[in-house]
């Protein structure tokens, strides 16, 4: 895919001259110790996305919060996050490569140690949020560095290990949390970041060497669009967060956010195919690779939020398992993850990189198909196949998109569509976090009420645990009476306890659907060949 194919589709925004890449004379070694180091900050800012999913409990109990306020602990960080990704394109050129991540990492760090400092669930919420725009602008920034330093077989390493990392991260972000919190305590999961942080801040700087800064950019700029499409985005993620637990638009707020959301994602999407210059190169979709790229991210990021949201929601829900629990029980998906590494890295040489998402994908929804037969007694045993199957397919579900998507974009187009590409994968995680939340709200009740119609006089098996329930209650030195509403009330807590678990099988089935949609539609990708090393003329 040249940047003439993708050219065709609307005119390629001039790109200043400030702006060019400069190889600066790196050295090979040079150049792996830049994009390493930079790979350090994408690392920490995906890891933040979910180190405090499993130690939600945790900060709310020390910020005297409830659970409907703690959420957005999570929640604020999704939303400035998301905002801030497609920005990043444009950031990069006009502050260059370097310093916006140099400057994204010291902001990240700063903000970190204030969540840790946070006094209250209001100071917590609003440091989250500061976080989750401060560390946002460094992951699509990492995908541009790669394609610029590495060429030919480099470049699909480079997107293996991105593609590592951006599915790793959020992987083992519950287990890190669990860990932290177990043996220290919830102030941790932010001061965590504060030694990583120091050293990207400082070694970015020093060794990265891609472009220039060119701050006549500022003045043209599309402010408007930018407004748009953090209005858009912003009520799009507040919409898709709490419409599960609100009831959609039978809420007054969710339904005035949707509104919001839908008419500035019109005006947006307007504003940027008419603009000379957008902050998002949505032109870019009119190539087929690309659109099926960021479909493709889309999907994954289904598959890999929504099964991270799910999986300790599950163990905390039913199983009533700590967060340190929660942590080794989902362990095994990041290490299998990582023994798919070289396997990527050995097949990519040789094989169809199509051939191998294919493969990946696939593998992916077999893995939502080993979640379907759950029961109330999985742990960690009963999770390791298919976690195992997980954590190897993100490997081949990830890595050859990036370079399916990215890899042969000339630079001048790179950093507006990395941040696209980007904001899908986030986008697919929020809207499949968002119905499989939906689904476990909606058809909870409707499975107690089938499990319901079977526990009449005539069942056996229930009226002798009524009766063993009730002697038991009565030994405490219960009146019959009180003992009979006790043995009750742990019947309909058995029943709700397997409406839940009948709940979770749904909603992996619906991931496992999309998964197999984005598998049947691979064949229709291009092959490609990355493009030669860039010289000056390419720019």
């Amino acid at each position: 895919m040249s940047a003439a194919a993708i050219a065709g589709g609307g005119a390629v925004p001039r790109v200043p001259a400030a702006s060019h890449p400069i190889d600066g004379g790196l050295s090979q070694q040079a150049k792996v110790l830049a994009f390493a180091s930079m790979c350090v900050g994408l690392f920490i800012a995906l890891l933040d996305i979910q180190i405090v999913s499993a130690s939600l409990a945790d900060i709310g109990g020390g910020l005297s919060a409830g659970a409907d306020e703690t959420a957005w602990v999570q929640t604020s960080y999704l939303i400035a996050e998301i905002i801030v990704i497609p920005l990043s394109g444009w950031l990069s050129r006009v502050m260059s490569t370097r310093w916006l991540f140099c400057a994204s990492a010291v902001g990240f760090t700063i903000a970190s140690m204030l969540c840790g400092l946070a006094w209250d669930i209001n100071s917590m919420i609003f440091f989250r949020a500061l976080q989750g725009f401060l560390g946002g602008s460094m992951i699509p920034t990492v995908f541009t560095s790669a394609f610029f330093y590495f060429q030919g077989h480099q470049r699909v390493i480079a997107a293996a290990t991105i593609g590592a990392l951006s599915s790793l991260a959020p992987t083992l972000g519950p287990t890190v949390g669990g860990f932290i919190t177990g043996h220290y305590s919830w102030h941790w999961l932010f001061f965590i970041n504060l030694l990583p942080g120091i050293y990207v801040a400082v070694a970015v700087p020093m060794l990265v060497k891609i472009d220039k800064a060119d701050l006549s950019l500022l003045r043209g700029a599309d402010y408007i669009g930018m407004s748009l499409m953090a209005l858009f985005l912003g009520c799009l993620e507040y919409t898709l967060e709490e419409g599960p637990r609100w009831g959609w638009m039978g809420d007054d707020v969710i339904r005035t956010t949707a509104w919001i959301s839908g008419l500035a994602g019109v005006a947006f999407v307007w504003r940027s195919l008419r603009f000379a210059n957008p902050v998002v190169d949505l032109r870019a979709l009119k190539d087929r690779n690309f659109a099926l790229g960021c479909f493709f991210s889309f999907v994954t990021g289904i598959g890999l939020f929504a099964t991270i949201f799910m999986t300790p929601l599950f163990l905390a829900r039913v199983r009533g398992f700590s967060a340190l629990d929660i942590g080794l029980a989902i362990f095994s998906t990041g290490i299998f993850q990582v023994c798919a590494i070289p396997v990527y890295a050995f097949l990519a040489r040789k094989i169809d990189l199509r051939w191998l998402l294919m493969f990946g994908l696939f593998l992916f929804a077999l893995s939502m198909y080993q979640f379907v037969p759950i029961t109330h007694d999985w742990g960690w045993k009963e999770l390791l196949l298919p976690q195992a199957l997980r954590g190897f397919s993100q490997q081949f579900a990830v890595a050859p998109t990036v370079t399916l998507t990215l890899g042969a974009l000339a630079p001048s187009r790179l950093k507006l569509a990395s941040g696209l590409f980007n904001l899908m994968r986030n986008l697919g995680g929020a809207i499949g976090i968002a119905v499989c939340g939906t689904i476990l709200n909606n058809r909870a009740n409707l499975h107690f009420l089938r499990l319901a119609e079977h526990l009449n006089a005539g069942n056996e098996a229930m009226n002798d645990m009524l009766l063993s329930a009730g002697n038991s209650l009565s030994g405490w030195g219960l009146d019959a009476g009180s003992a009979q509403t006790g043995a009750l009330k742990q019947l309909w807590s058995l029943t709700w306890r397997e409406a839940q678990t009948l709940t979770f099988a749904d909603a992996f089935l619906a991931v496992m659907v999309s998964l197999l949609i984005a598998t049947a539609l691979v064949p229709l990708m291009r092959k490609v060949a990355p493009p030669a090393a860039p010289s000056a003329d390419a720019h």
